[in-house]
């Protein structure tokens, strides 16, 4: 069985992730741009990701390497 979020926990979602953004707003700029560049020149990301995982969102990290590897799409 699925369970569905209310209305109310969507919205307190929401505006957690809002506050995360504008709280850690610098922080996780350095932090995704740490991710990008250690992407583009093939090195090791996992730490990275592991310090930008305490100041950023999913969304944000997903966006970050989408911009600098493309997205995976499997060939049918």
């Amino acid at each position: 069985e699925v369970i569905r979020a209310t209305k109310t926990e969507k919205e307190n979602q929401i505006k957690t992730i809002r506050n995360l953004h504008r709280k850690e707003e610098e922080a996780s700029a350095k932090a995704l741009d740490l991710v990008r560049q250690r992407s583009l020149n093939n090195e090791n990301i996992f730490d990275a990701l592991m310090e930008a995982t305490k100041v950023c969102s999913l969304g944000q990290i997903t966006s970050a390497l989408f911009q600098v590897g493309g997205q995976y799409r499997r060939s049918m």
